[in-house]
């Protein structure tokens, strides 16, 4: 297809950038480092931290990573919110030439079992207020080496206990676990002190990341992000935003809300790499779902740019501390995850002044695909155009072009897309066609501009603010609970998150309750993955073979 978009393009983007400027995330990280030394890279809880400190310290942790005996290449995994020991560990796994496995620290056991059984990994870094989970399935994982840390044990000695002192014996938020062999983060930063570093230089078709999603089917899986896959979106990112930046005044520092999990694709690239890169400086924001804490965090500074999903920005400016925060320095807002709403957008810029973007990407892709230009005030509910070197096609169920201005399934192709699933080759093959696009499952158009929209899924993925949730896997989940026949899980529309989960079930005992299936997902799904909403029936409806039609189920009825 040709790329007619690029006729639309803002001034200055070019329609391509040298992806290859950078051979790796080790070059930018060091890169930046020596660039920004005496910058603020990270400010959390009120404590700055400096390009210089993330310097140091990730070499730090590298070195400790090594002197455990782990070599480039293996799979070390992350179960952190955002916390500066977040951006330290990361950075030194990546110095120290290994991979950094992304996980959710609200996992279940179950979810948190296959996640680390499937990536292999050696290590985990974990905030101890979720020791307990991994300690449910700690026999039966790979794991070798465990790093424990605190809330505060990057504030300072004295802020920092009182920060771990309130967040486990007054806030009660750390349950009881036993991990004996585990080190505290201290430990392994002054072992890594006493240790020598030896400096690993990944090359481009290196693996950097694994990061989960769901792939085809429920089953997670995860997607091979190589060093340069997150060089090229970040780069791609960078020259997206010039026309936006160019509103900040020259010297002044780019300060980025960084309230999106960086566990995920979105927070991972787009603010923590993508505000490395620039020199600018994150705010991190543990729990984002804590609106008045948040609030007042942004009452008391300045800053640029703020990506977050539509819930976030519904939520905040709904709040009536909103008002309280200086909005005038917000430049970008970048709403991605799932679709922004009209309303939400409306409503934001009203409060804020400044529009939402609204993009596009996924796990596979780094994740950014498209994105609405930033020279633009108004909110248009597009996903917008195709990034620097980047192709769209829109597909028929056989592969082939779509006519113009016909829906069809997006598929991909740039540097950003993946090198394929983890050990899963089939599943890959699956996604990908012949001259190499990947096929999202997405449906969407593309108007005589080049702008795209997303108009439906081809599959039957479930959307929970910026979250994948997939059928399958709820109902494998719920199939277990004794009580139950069968079931079926669908994605219904929800003011809040977008789409809500909810389960149709049929039962095999009478007698089993709502309660008794929200109290096995509790046990057994992450918070966003849990039905929202629980229903009986008699008898499931299916095709002649005997399939499921949720698209019957999706149906409202008539009491509903």
């Amino acid at each position: 297809m040709e790329r007619i978009w690029l006729k639309h393009y803002p001034a200055g983007v070019p329609a391509d950038v040298a992806v290859d400027a950078l051979p790796s995330l080790v070059a930018l990280l060091e890169d930046s480092f020596a660039r920004y030394a005496a910058r603020p890279c990270s400010k959390f809880m009120g404590c700055a931290h400096s390009f210089a400190d993330m310097d140091t310290a990730s070499r730090h942790f590298a070195a400790y990573l090594q002197a455990l005996g782990l070599k480039p290449g293996d799979r070390v995994a992350v179960m952190l919110p955002n916390v500066p020991q977040y951006v330290v560990a990361v950075a030194g796994i990546l110095r120290a030439g290994m991979v950094v496995v992304n996980v959710n620290p609200l996992y279940t056991p179950r979810e948190l079992h296959h996640q680390l059984l499937d990536s292999d990994a050696q290590a985990l870094i974990l905030l101890d207020n979720f020791a307990a989970t991994f300690e449910a399935v700690a026999a039966e994982v790979p794991v070798r080496h465990v790093v424990l840390t605190g809330l505060g044990d990057m504030l300072g000695w004295f802020r920092g206990w009182l920060v771990n002192t309130v967040v486990r014996h007054v806030r009660k938020m750390v349950p009881a676990y036993q991990l004996p062999h585990a080190t505290r983060w201290a430990a392994a930063m002054a072992r890594g002190r006493g240790a020598s570093f030896s400096p690993v230089h990944p090359g481009p078709d290196d693996l950097a990341v694994l990061q989960y999603t769901g792939g085809t089917t429920g089953t997670s899986k995860g997607a091979m992000l190589l060093h340069r896959h997150l060089v090229a979106n970040v780069l791609q990112c960078e020259a997206w935003y010039q026309p936006a930046l160019r509103h900040i005044p020259p010297g002044e520092q780019i300060v980025t809300v960084c309230a999106l999990p960086l566990y995920h694709i979105f927070g991972f690239n787009t603010n923590l790499m993508l505000s490395l890169r620039m020199g600018g400086c994150n705010l991190l924001i543990a729990n984002p779902r804590d609106l008045p804490g948040l609030l007042k965090t942004l009452a008391g500074e300045r800053f640029h740019s703020f990506p977050a999903v539509n819930t976030l920005f519904n939520a905040i400016a709904n709040h009536p501390d909103c008002a309280k925060v200086n909005w005038q320095r917000l430049k970008i807002s970048i709403g991605g995850g799932s679709s922004v709403q009209q309303a939400t957008a409306r409503l934001w810029q009203e409060k804020t002044g400044c529009p939402i973007w609204e993009g596009y990407g996924l796990s596979e892709t780094s994740p950014v695909v498209a994105c609405n230009p930033v020279d633009q005030d108004v909110f248009t509910g597009a996903i917008g155009l195709p990034l620097p070197n980047t192709e769209l096609r829109l597909l028929d169920d056989n592969g082939r072009d779509v006519p113009f201005g016909q829906p069809g399934e997006i598929a991909v192709r740039g540097p950003q897309l993946m090198a394929g699933y983890w050990r899963r080759p089939e599943e890959t093959a699956a996604v990908t066609t012949a001259d190499g696009f990947f096929r999202t499952g997405d449906i969407g158009v593309m108007d005589e501009r080049g702008f795209f929209r997303i108009v439906d899924r081809k599959k039957d993925m479930v959307l929970v603010s910026g979250f994948n949730v997939y059928p399958n896997e709820v109902e494998d989940v719920v199939a277990q609970l004794p009580g139950v026949r069968e079931c079926a899980a669908i994605g219904v529309p929800d003011e809040h998150s977008g789409e809500a989960v909810k389960v149709v079930i049929v039962k095999r005992d009478p007698a089993l309750t709502e309660a008794d299936v929200r109290r096995w997902c509790h046990d057994n799904l992450t918070g966003y993955k849990r039905p929202k909403l629980i229903e009986f029936k008699d008898e499931l409806p299916k095709t002649p073979v005997g399939k499921v039609l949720r698209r019957l189920l999706r149906q409202p009825s008539a009491s509903q």
